[in-house]
């Protein structure tokens, strides 16, 4: 029992109570005031990714406006440009000038830990093209114009000359989705999937009016048998089963340099293959065996993306992250 001896040690007891509650209303003013900054900040992303969205899914229908009020052919038009340009435009103004900052830009290429990804990002279109050609040669659906030797020789440098400008073309491109979109959705928190899906939604409208009115007619033709009203839904659909894959390796490894090359992979790979006739895939077939725009497609790619989430919580739970 503590037997208090002298009005100083009452007094002293006061002092050190009072001093205790002031400590202990301190505290509780900083995590308020925590709290309030946390919020604030959600509301912010929020209405950033509203101006963002605003922005990248209106500019695409006012290039197509400006290209019909001036004339312009929407090929490589004023249209086109306005269309391609604002999504790095709107990631750039928004983390320099609206708060969203640049922590997690993921401009770092952050090869530490993370070179296994990097092959992954190199070798997951190659793969998912190889496995979608070998089962439609196998169902007699996907046709070789030429031995497969002879395609393959043939379509190599057409692959390495794509390579190069696909590359800088999809720092790009890539800076805005995997280094704006993803990371500014994931920070708020949302289920894994939703994520993916909000990003894979945003991503696949804003190329809607690229199909409708910016991509030639002629090279659209050579890459599907489908009418413009049956592929333009399918290409919205494999675009958010990209998301997954495209979105996981971004989480993965904290940068946007693996997304780069995997876009790149893809632009070189798979488009010259299907346009430049170094397959052949059965009128109408396209819709199930495209290496490209396909329902096989959707179900690799969405497949990559689930078990590359898997693999990404299983790697936090090793390192003991959240």
């Amino acid at each position: 029992m503590l037997i208090i001896k002298s009005s100083k040690e009452i007094e002293g007891i006061r002092e050190a109570s009072k001093i205790l509650a002031e400590t202990f209303e301190f505290i509780d003013e900083i995590i308020k005031a925590s709290m309030k900054t946390k919020n604030q900040t959600r509301k912010n992303t929020i209405r950033n990714l509203i101006i963002f969205t605003t922005a990248v899914l209106s500019i695409g229908w006012i290039g197509h406006g400006l290209d019909v009020l001036l004339d312009n052919p929407s090929s490589e038009s004023l249209g086109m440009l306005l269309w391609i340009i604002t999504p790095l435009g709107a990631c750039l103004l928004l983390r320099g000038f609206s708060g969203d900052g640049w922590k997690d830009f993921g401009i770092r290429l952050n090869f530490k830990g993370n070179l296994i990804w990097y092959v992954v990002s190199i070798l997951i279109f190659p793969v998912v093209t190889g496995l979608i050609l070998a089962i439609g040669k196998v169902s007699c659906f996907i046709f070789f114009p030429t031995p497969l030797s002879e395609t393959l020789v043939s379509f190599l440098p057409v692959f390495t000359l794509a390579l190069i400008p696909g590359f800088f073309k999809n720092i790009f491109e890539e800076s805005a989705w995997r280094g704006y979109l993803t990371p500014r959705i994931f920070s708020l928190d949302l289920n894994d999937y939703t994520g993916h899906i909000i990003v894979g939604l945003i991503w696949a409208l804003w190329h809607v009016p690229y199909y409708l009115y910016f991509l030639n007619r002629t090279i659209l033709r050579d890459y599907t048998t489908l009418n413009t009203a049956a592929f333009i839904p399918l290409a919205l659909l494999t675009i958010v089963a990209y998301s997954f894959a495209f979105g996981e390796i971004r989480l993965l490894t904290g940068s946007i340099w693996p997304a780069v090359l995997m876009h790149a992979v893809e632009d070189a790979l798979v488009n010259p293959l299907i346009t430049e006739d170094f397959i052949k895939i059965k009128p109408g077939m396209d819709i199930i065996f495209s290496p490209g725009v396909s329902i096989l497609a959707i179900f690799f790619f969405a497949l990559s993306g689930i078990s590359l989430r898997k693999l990404r919580i299983a790697q936090s739970q090793r390192q003991g992250l959240p």
